[in-house]
C-alpha cells in the first residue's frame, strides 16, 4: 500500500508541475513505459531514484514518502517560487 501512495504522490506532483511522463523519463534516462510503471506502483523505486525524482520535481524526498496525496499538493503549491 505504501508503494501506491508514493507512486500517487509522484504522479500528482508531476501533474501539478505540468510535466509529462516523457519528460520525467528522459530526465531519469529510462523509457516512458518504465516511468509509467513507477507511477502505477508496479515498480518499486530505489532510494537513489527517489532522490532523483524529488530533485526533478523540486520537492524534498521525505515529502513524497510521508505526505498524503492532498498534502503533497499543498506542499508543492506552498513552496512554489
Amino acid at each position: 500500500m505504501r508503494v501506491k501512495k508514493v507512486a500517487t504522490n509522484i504522479r500528482k506532483i508531476r501533474e501539478y508541475r505540468n510535466y509529462t511522463q516523457e519528460y520525467l523519463a528522459a530526465k531519469l534516462k529510462i523509457s516512458q513505459n518504465a516511468y509509467s510503471k513507477i507511477e502505477l506502483g508496479y515498480t518499486k523505486i530505489t532510494v537513489d531514484r527517489l532522490f532523483r525524482i524529488a530533485d526533478i520535481l523540486e520537492v524534498d524526498p521525505i515529502d513524497i514518502l510521508i505526505k498524503e496525496n492532498e498534502g503533497a499538493l499543498q506542499l508543492v503549491s506552498s513552496n512554489t517560487i
